[in-house]
């Protein structure tokens, strides 16, 4: 992964610093020699920059290098972790998680609560905005150093008005002004992105690099997509909707109208029916009771767990069509690996894994040039989270280089 490179030009102190903290994160710790070979930013530079940095609280001493005899030893500078937070908010159908990460990406606290029965936008809102007060005051984040909260947010979206266009699992919300609508309710800046979209971006924050599909199962599945170290977001921001890939053509129908896309039959709605058809789990459960359905889902995971059976049957082919998808995306694509995440991977991951690679290891066309990886996300049920709040760690190390442009050119792009 590349470091980016400074400028030795003037109006680039904003650009600068940004370069220098994000080779700081990249690397944990470096003196100032070292930011000056790795930034290509002179040691005159270099020394302005960090001692501003310093002064407001964003890097740390962090202790000396061992002396090579050739001079005294080096400083280390590195990251404060209380110098900013950001805060993460995962809405998923299901359940919203709300995450506060510190400036090293590292997660202070968390909650995840359900969402109402209702679908009401306004009383959801409202549980998401009270759910972020209380875990900042958990966290003990000073609100001058909170810089904004990410959302992550089921698609289709429209980033640029911040709106949830109309997802398939939230049938009252339409056309809902999410981040303006949230950003009045806490007094902070706020981002919104599509949920596959902030959890790739979690796994390459993480120190995730190449070119991987990230395949998210909750209430619905999507696909987020990193090419040669850049996260793929699409024309609208919407990339990875790949609900509607028929992979049963006898399947049940959906909301479009077609059979047996994969959205449709991964959802644990539609596992649950199966299962009760098939007398593993029985009779009566509410499919349209979100609690009842999650509790006869972890149910069936469980039987499916515990052996040879009609459940792990149910699973093994809920395998079969996630792999026919993996293997489409990676051909067409030249992926390196597949990562599995989302708030319903823990349960399925035991019986989802090892089954996904197995079907996959024929299927891959360029096999013989690279292997393809599968596996589970490192960072748990929190990684759509930590990706929204990770946009909004990435914009303190993101260089903007509009700010190179002359004055002329910025106020044209107006």
């Amino acid at each position: 992964m590349s470091v980016r490179r400074g400028t030795n030009l003037d109006r680039v102190g904003g650009f600068n610093d940004a370069v220098v903290l994000d080779a700081i994160r990249r690397s944990a710790r470096l003196s100032r020699v070292e930011l000056a070979e790795v930034t290509g930013l002179s040691g005159q530079a270099i020394s302005n920059i960090t001692r501003r940095l310093l002064e407001a609280g964003l890097l740390r001493e962090a202790g000396r290098q061992k002396s090579t005899g050739l001079g005294k030893p080096r400083t280390l500078l590195e990251l404060e972790p209380a110098g900013q937070y950001a805060v993460g908010v995962h809405l998923d159908p299901a359940v919203v998680t709300v995450v506060v990460l510190d400036l090293t990406g590292e997660v202070i606290t968390r909650r995840s609560v359900g969402t109402p029965s209702t679908d009401d936008p306004e009383v959801l809102i409202d549980r998401i905005a009270a759910t972020i007060e209380d875990v900042i005051t958990e966290a003990g984040a000073p609100r001058d150093r909170v810089t904004g909260v990410g959302i992550a947010a089921p698609g289709p979206i429209d980033v640029e008005r911040g709106v949830v266009v109309d997802p398939p699992n939230l049938s009252a919300w339409h056309l809902v002004p999410l981040r303006d609508e949230l950003r009045e309710r806490i007094g902070l800046p706020v981002l919104l992105d599509k949920d596959v979209t902030a959890a790739a971006s979690a796994e390459k924050w993480a120190g995730g690099d190449g070119s991987f599909v990230f395949f998210y199962l909750g209430t619905g599945v999507g696909a987020g997509l990193v090419i040669g170290d850049e996260v793929v977001r699409g024309s609208s921001s919407n990339v990875g909707e790949i609900g509607h890939v028929i992979v049963d053509p006898d399947g049940p129908v959906c909301y479009c109208g077609r059979r047996g896309c994969v959205g449709e039959t991964s959802q644990p709605r539609y596992l649950v029916q199966q299962a009760m058809q098939a007398g593993v789990l029985a009779q009566g459960i509410d499919l349209d009771d979100r609690g009842a359905v999650d509790a006869a889902f972890a149910r069936l995971c469980s039987e499916a767990g515990d052996g040879p059976g009609l459940a792990r049957e149910i699973v093994a082919v809920l395998a079969q069509r996630i792999a026919k998808v993996v293997e489409d995306i990676a051909n067409l694509l030249d992926l390196e690996r597949v990562v599995f995440g989302g708030p319903h991977w823990e349960q399925l991951a035991p019986l989802l894994g090892d089954a996904v690679r197995v079907a996959l290891e024929e299927r891959f066309l360029v096999r013989s040039v690279h292997p393809f990886e599968v596996s589970g996300t490192a960072l748990g049920v929190d990684v759509g989270a930590i990706g929204a709040a990770s946009l909004v760690l990435d914009q303190t190390f993101s260089p903007n280089p509009s700010v190179l442009l002359p004055e002329r050119e910025l106020v044209g792009e107006r």
